[in-house]
C-alpha cells in the first residue's frame, strides 16, 4: 500500500514504520493516524516479520498531533473519525505479533510519546524532549497513553506526569522507567538497527509468544481505556480551556486557563 505522510519499508524478517512529515516534526494530521492505523494493521497480517523499528524522519520522532490543523477552517480534523482512527491505532500496535522498537531522537510529545509507550523497547537520544503534554492545550492524552503510562510507571507517577504536562530529557525519563536506554545524538536510527540484528538471532518466536500472553491479558482494559479517552478528548475539544490552549500556542504566549 502507498503512503503519504508514512513510509512502511520491509528487509527480511525486519520492518520499519517512519513517520514522514519531517518538515512538521513529524505532527500528526488527520492523514497520517489514519495511515499509521492502516500500516500497523497491515503488519499484523505480516507472519514473515518479526520485528518492527519505528521512528521519525528528520530531526523529531514526532511532536503529537497538529496543532495547526485543529484550527484550521479550511481543512478542520473530524474529531470523531480522528478518535477512531487513534484507537485504532494503538490497539493494532499493541496487539502486534512482532517486538516493536521505538528509536527516539528529537521531540516525542503528546500522541507521538503513546506511541511510542506502546512499543516494547524504547531508545532516546540524550537530547529527547519527551512529554504527555495535551494538558498544554486542555486536553486529555490519548492513543492509550493513560493505559501505556500506567503500565510503565503506575497510577500514581502517571497522573502526576499527565496533570502537569512535565517535559522530560530523556535522563530523567529513564530514571521514571519510561524509556529503556539512552543513545548517543543522531544514533538511535544506527543503534535500533543493531538491536534488531541481535535479537533476531534470538529465539525471538519465543519472546513473541510471551508478548501475546501477556498483552491478550490485558487487551479489554486497554480497549476500555481508548473508549474512555474518546468520549473525554470529544468533550474536552468543546471546552473554552481548550480553544485557550490552541490560541496561546499559535499566539506563542501562556494560557489563561479558567477551568470551564
Amino acid at each position: 500500500m502507498a503512503y503519504e505522510t508514512i513510509r512502511l519499508e520491509r528487509e527480511g524478517r525486519m520492518a520499519s514504520v517512519v513517520l514522514n512529515r519531517p518538515n512538521a516534526m513529524n505532527a500528526m494530521n488527520d492523514v497520517m493516524m489514519k495511515e499509521l492505523a492502516e500500516a500497523f494493521e497491515e503488519l499484523k497480517d505480516d507472519r514473515e516479520v518479526q520485528l518492527v523499528i519505528i521512528r521519525g524522519g528528520g530531526r523529531a520522532f514526532s511532536a503529537g498531533g497538529d496543532i495547526k490543523q485543529m484550527t484550521d477552517p479550511d481543512n478542520p480534523m473530524d474529531i470523531r473519525n480522528v478518535m477512531a482512527d487513534v484507537s485504532r491505532l494503538a490497539e493494532a500496535l499493541y496487539t502486534l505479533p512482532q517486538i516493536t522498537i521505538a528509536a527516539i531522537s528529537g521531540a516525542s510529545a503528546g500522541l507521538g510519546f503513546s506511541m511510542a509507550l506502546a512499543c516494547d523497547v524504547i531508545l532516546a537520544e540524550e537530547s529527547s524532549k519527551l512529554a504527555m503534554n495535551f494538558i498544554g492545550i486542555g486536553l486529555v492524552p490519548d492513543g492509550a497513553g493513560h493505559f501505556f503510562l500506567k503500565e510503565r510507571i503506575g497510577v500514581p507517577k502517571a497522573k502526576q506526569l499527565i496533570w502537569t504536562g512535565e517535559v522530560m530529557q530523556a535522563e530523567k525519563a529513564k530514571a521514571l522507567g519510561l524509556i529503556d536506554e539512552i543513545v548517543p545524538d543522531g544514533k538511535a536510527a544506527k543503534h535500533a538497527g543493531s538491536m534488531a540484528g541481535q535479537l533476531l538471532q534470538t529465539p525471538i518466536a519465543a519472546m513473541i509468544a510471551s508478548k501475546g500472553i501477556l498483552h491478550t491479558a490485558k487487551l479489554e482494559e486497554l480497549r476500555q481505556i481508548l473508549r474512555l479517552e474518546s468520549d473525554a478528548q470529544q468533550a474536552m475539544r468543546q471546552t473554552a480551556d481548550h480553544l485557550e490552549g490552541i490560541t496561546a500556542f499559535i499566539e506563542k504566549r501562556k494560557p489563561i486557563f479558567k477551568g470551564e
